[in-house]
């Protein structure tokens, strides 16, 4: 189980009405879209979200790889914090890694990792990560595995 020291970046999320079952539990698939906004948190807060938006600058990124394990249960109106890290970078993918805990008892509840591949919007097929991109990354991430 990954411990919290080894993370920088939280997202806050409350589990909504609609997120859970009839059994009042957080759906098991929600995680996966609370891994993706903290994702997208994430780069947003190391600058590395274009200036017009998502999708604005040409460039395309494929999830292609997505792991989870679940460790407990969530329920409705539970504040929960993502912690989110890049711990992995390669030529063309880089690697997230997260962990939900209950903010309010600090019980992990769910851990996981994914793998993201920049891709050339004409030809579909992997293309070197920006130098811009590793730099925000190493700056912000100490502990980054460069694996080119």
């Amino acid at each position: 189980m990954p411990e919290i020291s080894n993370y920088k970046h939280i997202t806050p999320v409350t589990v909504r009405f609609h997120e859970v079952d009839m059994l009042g539990v957080c759906n098991n698939a929600v995680y996966i879209s609370y891994f993706e906004q903290a994702r997208l948190q994430y780069i947003k807060d190391i600058g590395m979200m274009p200036a017009g938006g998502i999708f604005t600058d040409g460039f395309v990124y494929f999830m292609v790889r997505n792991e989870i394990n679940y460790r407990g249960h969530s329920y409705y109106d539970d504040d929960l914090s993502i912690y989110t890290r890049i711990s992995f970078i390669k030529n063309s993918s880089y690697g997230f890694d997260h962990l939900i805990v209950k903010t309010k008892t600090g019980k992990k509840i769910v851990d996981g990792k994914g793998v993201i591949v920049r891709v050339d919007p004409k030809t579909h097929k992997s293309i070197p990560l920006s130098d811009e991109f590793i730099k925000a990354v190493t700056d912000y991430e100490k502990e980054v595995q460069i694996l080119r």
